[in-house]
């Protein structure tokens, strides 16, 4: 049962990674951004992980915690854990180039517009693409993680953060293709190479498997579980309503965050 709910939580992160071929995709074969859909979507997805990090995340983690380490210092270790999590996904995009930001908007529209890139050699556009596909790689390790260690406890729980990630690497699959488009004039290189983006959650999850599987214990668990939800709020708040609302009114981005931490808090009712 153990092994299957391990090739189930695996099977779910490759999907979420692998959907930034979905935004590869889309900026080859659409003709235009659908702009209100994405606002709505990234909005719902922020949603989803919001409510699942407060409301069911920091819950079992602290709840191990407890378990191990007594009320008070369990508490305590479940705080630290989640402001950990925050530190070290807050410290990646730190260390990450802003001008190589890979959470920069693009629209399925750039594919047509040469004018966009004119000035830029094929060589910097090709470095440009290159280090957003680095980049987004470097993010989805511990996006990874967290959906992996989410459905080996949990699998429902593990679903919906897949899905929630998922949609939010469809806009960061067309960052990757655009300029590596442009840079090699080649639509199977863009796609490849953003594809390839996405398999840094598999690897995140596999990684993060056996470093901690061996050490498996209510306070390990408790720790990691608390440290991914610290991880899925900071991409809440810094990547995806950002991304929402760039994409189209304010006003559809928080329709869509309600309307995830509605259909989350119902999915969490129905298992009950």
């Amino acid at each position: 049962m153990f092994s299957e709910n391990v090739a189930f939580a695996l099977g779910l992160t490759l999907f979420a990674g692998l959907s930034t071929g979905i935004g590869s995709a889309l900026a080859f074969f659409a003709k235009k951004t659908n702009t209100r859909f994405l606002s709505i979507s990234l909005g719902f997805s922020a949603g989803v992980m919001i409510y699942v990090s407060f409301m069911e995340i920091m819950v079992k983690a602290k709840t191990a915690l407890e378990a191990d380490l007594g009320t008070v210092a369990g508490t305590w270790a479940a705080v630290a854990a989640f402001f950990g999590g925050i530190f070290f996904i807050a410290l990646i995009d730190k260390l990450v180039p802003s001008y190589e930001n890979p959470h920069e908007m693009h629209r399925i529209e750039e594919m047509n517009e040469e004018d966009l890139f004119a000035g830029k050699s094929k060589t910097k556009l090709l470095r440009m693409g290159m280090m957003s596909a680095i980049a987004i790689g470097i993010h989805n390790f511990p996006e990874g993680l967290a959906t992996f260690t989410a459905a080996l406890k949990d699998p429902h729980l593990g679903v919906a953060i897949a899905v929630a990630i998922a949609i939010h690497n469809i806009p960061e699959g067309i960052a990757v293709s655009v300029p590596i488009y442009y840079a090699t004039g080649s639509k199977k290189k863009a796609f490849f190479y953003s594809f390839l983006s996405g398999l840094a959650e598999p690897v995140g999850a596999l990684v993060g498997y056996l470093l901690f599987m061996p050490f498996m214990s209510d306070t390990v668990f408790g720790v990691i579980f608390a440290g991914v939800a610290g991880i899925m709020v900071y991409i809440s708040f810094d990547e995806l309503l950002p991304a929402a609302e760039e994409y189209g009114e304010h006003h559809l981005s928080i329709y869509g965050l309600i309307s995830g931490m509605a259909v989350m808090a119902v999915s969490l009712l129905l298992f009950l």
